[in-house]
C-alpha cells in the first residue's frame, strides 16, 4: 500500500508526465494503487491519482461505488465535454452547517482531508485512454462517473478541486466529528 501524499507537497501542483509504455513498473504502480483506494476510509475514496501517490505519471484509477470493479486510465484525454454541468450526483459527506442540515453535495480529496466544496463540472464526457492491458479505448461517462474523471484530470494537470470552488465564487468548508457526525465550517478566506 502506497502513503496519500497530502497538499502543500509540489508534485500536487506539478503537471504528470505521459507514460511511455505499459510495463511492469506501471502495472505494479497500478495494483498498489488500487490496494491503495481500497484502503481508504472517512471519507472513502472513489478515485486516486498517480500524483497523489508520489508518483508524476497520468494514470488514474476510479471506483463510484462499493459494487463496482476498479477502473485504469492510462495517459487519459478528454475529447469532449458536454456544456451542461452539475453538482456531483453522489456525494460522501451531506454537510451540516451551524446545525443545519443542507443539500449542497460537496466534493473532497483524499490529499486535502477534511476540506470540501461544491463544484460545477460538465455532466457528462467522453475519454480516450489505454487500459493495463495497453489497450485504446474511447468511452462516454456520465453524471458521478464524470465527476470523478474530471476530478481526477485535474489532478494530473496540477490542480487541486478548491480552485475550481473558488473559480466559481463557492464556500470551502472544513470538517470535523461531533458526537460521531461531521460537522461543517465554512473557511474563511
Amino acid at each position: 500500500m502506497l502513503k496519500i501524499v497530502t497538499a502543500p507537497n509540489p508534485i500536487l501542483s506539478d503537471i504528470a508526465k505521459p507514460v511511455i509504455r505499459v510495463d511492469s513498473f506501471v502495472l505494479n504502480l497500478v495494483e498498489e494503487m488500487k490496494k491503495t483506494l481500497a484502503n481508504t476510509a472517512d471519507p472513502k475514496g472513489v478515485g486516486l491519482a498517480a500524483p497523489q501517490v508520489g508518483r508524476p505519471i497520468r494514470i488514474f484509477i476510479a471506483k463510484p461505488s462499493d459494487n463496482s470493479e476498479i477502473m485504469v486510465f492510462i495517459n487519459p484525454q478528454i475529447i469532449e465535454k458536454s456544456s451542461k454541468v452539475a453538482y456531483v450526483k453522489r456525494v460522501n459527506k451531506k454537510p451540516s452547517i451551524g446545525g443545519q442540515k443542507s443539500s449542497k453535495k460537496l466534493e473532497g480529496c483524499l490529499s486535502l482531508p477534511s476540506i470540501w466544496g461544491p463544484v460545477l463540472r460538465s455532466s457528462s464526457l467522453t475519454l480516450s485512454y489505454l487500459d493495463e492491458k495497453g489497450q485504446n479505448h474511447e468511452q462516454k461517462f456520465s453524471n458521478f462517473m464524470a465527476t470523478i474523471v474530471q476530478h481526477e484530470m485535474d489532478h494530473l494537470d496540477g490542480i487541486l478541486f478548491p480552485k475550481r470552488v473558488l473559480e466559481q465564487k463557492g464556500t470551502l468548508y472544513k470538517s470535523h466529528k461531533e458526537k460521531g457526525e461531521d460537522v461543517f465550517e465554512e473557511i474563511e478566506l
